[in-house]
């Protein structure tokens, strides 16, 4: 009994220590344990956040301009892009020509750099020694630029295609087929159904100019529908390129108005007294400038309001990755189409805003193309 009794207290004096230090360890451990626990939600959240995008940077990089040419994105976080010329000239160190692949990933190439923040964010500016940034003169051949002579390329392309058919075949003897007949039908109706009527009697004088802007805008809307290279460049929803077309059909209007155009703006047959104040005058001449404006403002917001719509819906898919595999799937669903839906309805944009640009082009130059009205004479009074 007594060697039972002493193996057993051996056995609590060994045990009973070891209890002891295990309980210890594992009040130190649950502290760390809890710390860890704690930080794991926020390791997550944080990468949550990285991977989600920024819907805002994607849909203002696709309507805003850049010096390289984004083709697509590789699933590591690198891209595929064409990189264009840089061609600067600044007052401090001359002129710089070279490629934009150097000012990749904010870096720094001959002192140029391309800002990230601040008045110039997405522009070429050169450090100083002060810490300032100076804006060069830049004139490098950016996105949209490049998109623009590609589009001139292809119109030209087209023109030139459906004028060789005629070379070949006389129009008497076979209506075109295909794309020749298509493009011939376009013509018509712009020539006979817009330029005709709105013009005037000197309508072959402006259909040249009136015709190339119709299938200017018409081609950069249609390109611009895209969604791969070397589509997707947003041109029509520049507003550079718009300001240069109003333009356009503002040296025309004023540039070949009639005598009677400008007596009517700057002399209108209205009560003396608005004329001497001067009122009327006045009204008339801001409107020489309004109407251009008009056509560069509607051609800009229709065109740049689609892109946006079209992209936000496609990137409704991404926003709602976060909230499930439910709510993506059928958010997904509605996403791709209500895209559909737009991308059909910007076909008929793309038409509709070529057309109405033509037509207001070709109205504005009709007005300024008036002559004073003749009135028979009157058989009454010639016999008195």
């Amino acid at each position: 009994m007594m060697k039972a009794f002493v193996k057993i207290t051996l056995l609590l004096a060994l045990l009973i220590p070891a209890a002891a230090t295990q309980v210890r360890a594992q009040e130190a451990s649950q502290p760390a344990a809890e710390e860890v626990a704690s930080e794991q939600p926020r390791a997550e959240e944080s990468a949550q956040e990285e991977a989600e995008p920024d819907i805002k940077q994607l849909v203002l990089g696709h309507l805003g301009d850049s010096y390289e040419w984004h083709i697509a994105s590789t699933g590591h976080g690198g891209e595929w892009s064409i990189p264009l010329p840089v061609i600067v000239h600044s007052p401090v160190s001359g002129w710089h020509c070279f490629s934009s692949a150097h000012l990749r990933e904010g870096a720094e190439y001959e002192g140029l750099r391309i800002a990230s923040e601040g008045d110039y964010a997405g522009k070429i500016v050169e450090r100083q020694a002060d810490g300032s940034d100076l804006r060069p003169l830049d004139l490098s051949l950016t996105k949209t630029a490049a998109a623009l002579l590609l589009n001139s390329v292809i119109l030209l392309a087209l023109v030139l295609g459906a004028s060789s058919w005629y070379r070949r075949h006389k129009a008497t003897e076979r209506a075109p087929k295909g794309f020749v007949g298509l493009f011939e039908m376009l013509v018509s109706g712009i020539l006979d159904g817009v330029i005709k009527p709105c013009v005037g009697p000197r309508y072959r004088k402006f259909a040249p100019y009136l015709l190339t802007v119709f299938f200017f805008i018409f081609v950069n809307n249609l390109m611009g529908l895209i969604p791969f290279f070397p589509g997707g460049a947003n041109v029509s929803g520049n507003i550079a390129v718009t300001f240069l077309l109003a333009l356009a059909t503002f040296v025309a209007v004023n540039l070949f108005g009639t005598k009677h155009y400008w007596k009517d703006i700057l002399w209108p047959d209205v009560p003396v007294w608005l004329k001497a104040i001067p009122i009327m005058p006045l009204i008339e001449f801001v409107g020489i400038f309004t109407k251009p404006f008009a056509l560069m403002i509607r051609l800009f917001a229709n065109m740049m309001a689609g892109h946006a719509v079209i992209l936000s819906l496609t990137c409704v898919i991404f926003a709602t990755v976060s909230m499930g595999p439910v709510v993506n799937g059928s958010m997904s669903v509605v996403s791709v189409l209500f895209t559909i839906f737009m991308y059909c309805l910007e076909l008929l944009v793309a038409f509709l805003q070529a057309y109405v640009f033509t037509m207001l082009s070709a109205v504005f130059i009709g007005l300024a193309q008036e002559s004073p009205e003749k009135h028979p004479a009157d058989p009454a009074a010639d016999n008195h």
